[in-house]
């Protein structure tokens, strides 16, 4: 099922419909979406990180826990599929089609599924709307990045400190100095590294073309990301979507 979660899109998967081997599961998700191919021309992708992901869904055998949530990152130029990561955001239609497929049952009103995050052995628990027994697509609530609106789901999440690094503070301390830019290591459900808008000359309000076209920032970044993620005790970094980077800046 192809369906969107929050501010991404993708296809939806039963674990069981794809191949077991991982070289042969990536093949089929590959081609699923297209890649690699900047325009993924040949596949469902959009040609974009947000729109080339995948979620796996299982029925889960953990007790209190009714799915299993497997997320893929797949590359959208390159023949490369990341389960290290996970996506907050496809995880938003995880419980809808859990429903769609008769993994889990609807209670009228609202039903809340519990679902166990495989990419960082989180535990999360979905409220999804069901009025009369069927999931509601069709609501009010508004979210930055994506137009119109829809019925909320609602997600509460535990055991997400540490999720990947097994420490919250994967340096040991709030503050790190790189490359001469203090920046926060830190790892609660994603392993993040924040640093200020301002340090490395920016105002924090620029838009996507205008960060996507300064080629000298991007190489600084990816230069403080790989020593944050080295720092974290993540190893090489290179070849993968974590740590992720964030820019923050005073509010407008």
């Amino acid at each position: 099922m192809l369906m969107r979660g929050g501010t991404s899109k993708g296809p939806y998967f039963l674990g069981s419909d794809l191949p077991a081997g991982r070289d042969a599961r990536d093949r089929v998700l590959l081609a699923a979406m297209g890649s690699p191919d900047a325009r993924q021309i040949d596949g469902i992708g959009g040609a974009t990180t947000l729109t080339s992901k995948v979620a796996i869904v299982s029925p889960s055998a953990l007790p209190g826990v009714d799915i299993d949530y497997q997320f893929a990152q797949v590359s959208v130029d390159q023949a490369v599929v990341d389960t290290t990561p996970t996506c907050g955001n496809m995880l938003a239609g995880v419980g809808p089609f859990a429903i769609e497929r008769g993994l889990v049952g609807a209670g009228d009103g609202a039903t809340t599924v519990h679902i166990h995050d495989i990419n960082t052995n989180a535990r999360i628990a979905a409220i999804i709307q069901t009025p009369g027994g069927t999931v509601a697509y069709d609501g009010t609530t508004e979210i930055d990045g994506v137009p119109g609106a829809a019925a909320p789901v609602q997600l509460r999440f535990e055991n997400i400190q540490g999720a990947k690094t097994g420490r919250t503070l994967p340096t040991g301390q709030p503050l790190d100095v790189i490359d001469g830019v203090q920046v926060t290591c830190i790892d609660v459900a994603m392993p993040m590294v924040i640093m200020r808008a301002a340090d490395l000359g920016k105002t924090g309000y620029e838009s996507k073309a205008e960060l996507d076209a300064d080629e000298a920032l991007l190489r600084r970044l990816e230069a403080i990301r790989l020593e944050a993620g080295r720092r974290m005790g993540m190893g090489d970094v290179s070849g993968s979507v974590i740590p992720k980077l964030g820019l923050i800046a005073p509010p407008a």
